[in-house]
């Protein structure tokens, strides 16, 4: 009876880990697609999971090298190769949208809900056109 309730708690968890992904991922196309950098979007990320995950998706163009991509899907600041930080970068951790000033915006978890944040002075010094879309995530600066 303890290994059937240990496998049905590890299916749960496994189960519940995989839809959170799916959801970021959904998010994050969604982003990505109603945003304009004047040039062709590729997008690459260090988390491997979301990289495949949007490469099985074929919604956006993706790289497995930073250096191609003109957008970066950041989440670990660690990651991020000096040769590749100043490209357009989009971090999933609120804390490193001030701590790197090449980053527009984050999608971060907070009390279990998706949050967006696009910061107005970096798309404007970015020229990064947004949709009307992604209006409501604007903010003005980090809170």
């Amino acid at each position: 009876m303890k290994l059937f309730a240990t496998f049905i708690f590890l299916a749960f968890v496994s189960f519940a880990s995989e839809s959170s992904d799916n959801l970021r991922v959904q998010i994050l196309e969604k982003i990505i697609t109603e945003i304009s950098v004047n040039k062709e979007i590729k997008v690459w990320s260090d988390n491997k999971n979301i990289l495949n995950t949007l490469k099985s998706h074929n919604i956006l163009n993706t790289t497995d090298n930073c250096e191609d991509a003109s957008i970066i899907i950041l989440q670990e600041q660690n990651n991020l190769l000096e040769e590749c930080s100043s490209k357009t970068i989009f971090v999933l951790n609120y804390e490193m949208l001030s701590e790197i000033p090449k980053s527009f915006g984050a999608l971060f978890w907070k009390k279990g809900r998706p949050n967006i944040v696009i910061l107005k002075s970096r798309i404007k010094a970015q020229s990064i056109q947004v949709s009307n879309d992604l209006k409501p995530y604007l903010e003005e600066k980090i809170w």
